[in-house]
């Protein structure tokens, strides 16, 4: 996608007032491109592999195949998706899994139109993009006590693979550092920053910084 170019969404939720709705919402002109509309999860493979979006928007709760599962069986088959999850609820039960499996971010259906547009355009550059509700849900997930101690061993044996620097670099990612905060506070410069956060990406299996950032939670929290 160049940067003149509409982002391509593909929208998948089962109430067709909620994907009306989003399509007005989307639709302004600085927003984004609806090119398919899915009515339940288990359409998201097939409508990304015909489509090939820049962003899944997807509900998280549908009654045949849920978004959580969506998500996970979209990524195991089209890694690069990204996918921007949708719900209704700040509190969900799904938001930290989904968030575990790859998902970019998360938004509240009742988020105000420009918001919406713009999370879309921050997941198409790269970047996450979580509402201020659902940051603090995390936060308040993260801090409510130890995973379970299997999570907290392979989280650890993950980390294991990064050299000294780039552990330092994904601990500042926990503790919610941009690139330029990070620069700051580890004295490198921002492409320096950008290719250990890569490095790490790629030696964690992992498609984002806010997966970073939990594993890092996950290994440290009853340490």
């Amino acid at each position: 996608m160049t940067t003149t170019e509409r982002p391509r969404v593909v929208l998948v939720d089962d109430d067709p007032l909620v994907r009306a709705g989003l399509r007005m919402m989307l639709g302004g002109p600085d927003g984004v491109e609806v090119v398919a509309e899915g009515d339940d999860g288990d359409q998201a493979v097939p409508l990304v592999g015909r489509h090939r979006p820049d962003v899944v928007l997807m509900d998280i709760r549908m009654a045949r195949v849920d978004g959580l599962t969506a998500t996970r069986d979209l990524l195991a088959r089209y890694p690069d998706t990204k996918v921007l999850v949708l719900t209704t609820f700040d509190a969900d039960a799904y938001v930290l899994e989904a968030l575990r499996v790859g998902a970019r971010g998360f938004v509240l259906k009742d988020t105000p139109p420009d918001r919406l547009v713009a999370a879309v355009h921050e997941v198409v550059a790269g970047d996450h993009a979580l509402s201020p509700s659902v940051t603090a849900l995390l936060v308040r997930q993260v801090s409510q006590g130890p995973p379970a101690d299997d999570r907290a061993a392979k989280a650890r044996v993950q980390l294991a693979r990064l050299t000294e620097r780039e552990l330092q670099v994904a601990r500042a990612l926990a503790h919610g550092g941009s690139n330029a905060d990070i620069s700051r506070e580890l004295y490198l410069g921002v492409p320096t920053v950008k290719a250990h956060v890569s490095s790490i990406l790629a030696k964690l299996g992992l498609s984002n910084r806010v997966q970073v950032a939990l594993l890092v939670q996950d290994a440290a929290a009853d340490g």
